[in-house]
């Protein structure tokens, strides 16, 4: 069983205390060490529904492994990347790509070119690249992957024969997309959707991405198409589907978990981790946020149902 849910004011204690006791969360970690295996591990959320589930998993599996394991909320990665630096955080799911953009950008600053791209192997070499000189580890990725996806409504997508971005773009159909404010100027939103689609947007509605006013206003025809993720668990309940990225002009979001190598970069923790990869999948995790989002269960009760039924823990 693993520890209970710690709060954000925690972290802020620990980080206070490291600033008046010991080496900032800035210092970087132990580059030329031996891989550190600690018994007990803190992993890291993001403090959103796919970031706990994905937290509470890993802290099964290490458990399994023998680790004693705990979890700890946090909402700003300004604040938990520096403490998985500094060992105060020991392991965190992160995003390929979006991972090694912000790495690069603390790095190079913010207006860096960006290293992520659709492309795995070479973002995943981008970003091992750039977290090693920072004592982490970034561990193999496995099929899930959470990328911006686009979704237009079932009947809108049944009358004009639409499953791909292209069937779109070939259709010629003016299209008002429901989005956040950055999509005019992100290249993966509408300049993206414009230049490699050839898809007419006439208009970006600033609802924010996947919100619930963004799908309700495709659902009822006030907007064509909306941003979200691959992972937004419901669609359904708005009556809308994705069209495929069929072009790939998103980046390669695959989840990925990364370690403080001093601390956990064991082959124990390893192994533990990437049992995950042998079956969790995009659907999968869909469908677990649905659980949480829709059906209000608990991240660890799903954590621990799923982990049951695909042979990772004990039934």
């Amino acid at each position: 069983m693993t520890r209970p849910l710690l709060a954000l004011g925690t972290l802020l204690l620990l980080v206070l205390a490291a600033c008046a006791t010991g080496p900032s969360l800035e210092r970087r970690g132990d580059v030329t060490g031996s891989p550190g295996d600690s018994r007990d591990l803190t992993i890291g959320s993001a403090g959103f529904t796919e970031s706990d589930l994905l937290a509470q998993m890993y802290a099964l599996l290490l458990h399994r492994a023998g680790y004693r394991t705990k979890i700890l909320s946090v909402t700003n990665r300004e604040i938990y990347e520096p403490a998985l630096e500094s060992g105060q955080i020991d392991v965190v799911p992160e995003y390929a790509a979006t991972f090694a953009d912000w790495l690069n950008a603390k790095a190079n600053g913010p207006d860096a070119p960006p290293v992520g791209s659709p492309d795995l192997a070479r973002t995943m070499t981008a970003l091992r690249r750039l977290a090693t000189p920072r004592g982490l580890d970034v561990l193999d990725p496995g099929r899930a992957v959470d990328q911006n996806a686009f979704a237009v409504s079932r009947s809108y997508a049944a009358e004009h024969r639409l499953k791909t971005l292209s069937d779109l773009g070939r259709s010629e159909l003016p299209v008002r997309l429901a989005a956040g404010d950055e999509c005019v100027s992100r290249p993966y939103c509408e300049p993206g959707l414009k230049k490699v689609y050839g898809i007419d947007i006439t208009a970006v509605d600033p609802k924010g991405v996947g919100t619930t006013q963004a799908k309700q206003a495709v659902q009822n025809g006030q907007d064509q198409m909306v941003l979200t993720t691959t992972t937004d668990a419901t669609l359904d309940d708005f009556g809308l589907v994705l069209l495929a990225d069929d072009k790939h002009l998103q980046n390669a979001d695959y989840i990925v978990p990364v370690v403080n190598r001093a601390r956990a970069g064991s082959t124990g923790v390893t192994r533990a981790l990437s049992a995950l990869n042998t079956v969790l999948t995009t659907a999968d995790l869909a469908a677990l946020n649905e659980r949480v989002d829709s059906w209000r269960r608990l991240p660890q009760d799903v954590a621990s149902e799923y982990l049951r039924s695909k042979g990772l823990l004990p039934g």
